[in-house]
């Protein structure tokens, strides 16, 4: 559906600078913009905490339309992030050809390259050939050397948002959720995790399905949106991606999460027998065996971190969404897998 105004681009910035960036833009790219009625603005699903739009022009050369993605960022996420070093890591990523480039930036988002591919669905992970190629990519993105020390930076992350959480829970929350416990859990969590070796990679640390796509003429993965990306366990970020696999953000419910969809172990080998086999080495059977159970170790590292984003998320997001149940379902999950994992 096209939109002959900017109605639909909420947020701090103006219109009036909206505009200014995309008519730079469009300079940038050979193109003028005569007329801000030209332009179509289409809002894009599936985004968790930005708003996302297609917005298109005519060519200047051969009247076909130009097409860029114009991100809105959510309201009440700085605390999650800091938006000046997620740009940083968005333009190494694009200079390293692994991702969209970087085309603008205004006051509350940024303008960027239309990606002409499909972003993948909830069932779509469960496809082993598309699998297959998630593995590989995973590979691909925890090898790039990114600025920065090569430090682990979940358990540090974690303890800033235990802390601001407390500061915005009532103490209803503060007591359903345990939270006088967790700094306990984060300490006994990174002491277990840390022993013995454990490869460090830049880890995209929220690989659930909407922030990956595919290009289906090339057969290509392409990931996105590198908001929490930082260098952590590279166990830590494939433990993400098997939990999102519980998770359709699509359905009529999105924050349910079902878990009898957990993937068994057979398709944990499998996966990252691909990823490990990848750079054209066959690993071992031991090798295999050792990174899956790391990586099911480190789903209780997940359920801890997404159950705080999603308890601070339900006092400062205005998305509907519910995430004080999404994250009692984390917390959940935390509890009841860990005497079993821990064992």
């Amino acid at each position: 559906m096209a939109i002959k105004t900017f109605e639909l681009l909420k947020g701090n910035a103006s219109h009036e600078e909206i505009m200014e960036v995309l008519e730079s833009v469009a300079e940038d790219l050979g193109d003028v913009i005569d007329d801000m009625n030209s332009l179509q603005v289409i809002p894009l699903s599936g985004a968790m905490t930005n708003e996302v739009f297609e917005i298109n022009w005519p060519t200047k050369s051969d009247g076909n339309r130009r097409r860029v993605l114009v991100r809105l960022y959510g309201e009440g996420v700085d605390v999650f992030f800091n938006r000046v070093d997620e740009i940083q890591t968005f333009e190494c990523i694009s200079k390293h050809g692994l991702g969209p480039r970087l085309l603008g930036l205004f006051t509350t988002g940024r303008v960027e390259e239309f990606i002409h591919a499909r972003t993948l669905s909830a069932a779509d992970l469960r496809d082993p050939e598309i699998s297959a190629l998630i593995a590989s990519k995973m590979r691909e993105f925890h090898k790039l050397h990114m600025p920065g020390a090569k430090k682990v930076q979940i358990w540090q992350r974690m303890r800033k948002w235990l802390s601001h959480t407390k500061s915005l829970c009532s103490p209803k929350d503060i007591k359903n959720f345990v939270l006088d416990n967790l700094d306990a859990e984060i300490n006994m969590l990174e002491e277990l995790l840390y022993e013995g070796h454990q490869e460090i990679g830049f880890c995209h640390n929220d690989l659930q399905y909407g922030n990956i796509m595919i290009d289906e003429e090339k057969r290509s993965i392409i990931l996105i949106d590198y908001e929490y990306a930082s260098y952590n366990p590279i166990a830590y970020d494939l433990a993400n991606h098997f939990c999102e696999m519980v998770a359709n953000y699509h359905s009529d419910k999105p924050h349910d999460l079902g878990y009898t969809k957990y993937p068994g172990l057979e398709e944990r080998q499998r996966f990252i027998y691909n990823y490990l086999s990848s750079e054209g080495k066959k690993p071992s059977n031991t090798e295999v065996e050792q990174l899956v159970n790391v990586a099911e170790k480190y789903t209780l590292a997940n359920h801890l971190f997404w159950g705080l984003w999603g308890l601070i998320s339900s006092y400062v997001s205005t998305i509907d969404f519910d995430f004080k149940e999404y994250a009692r379902q984390r917390f959940q999950q935390y509890w009841l897998k860990k005497p079993i994992l821990l064992d």
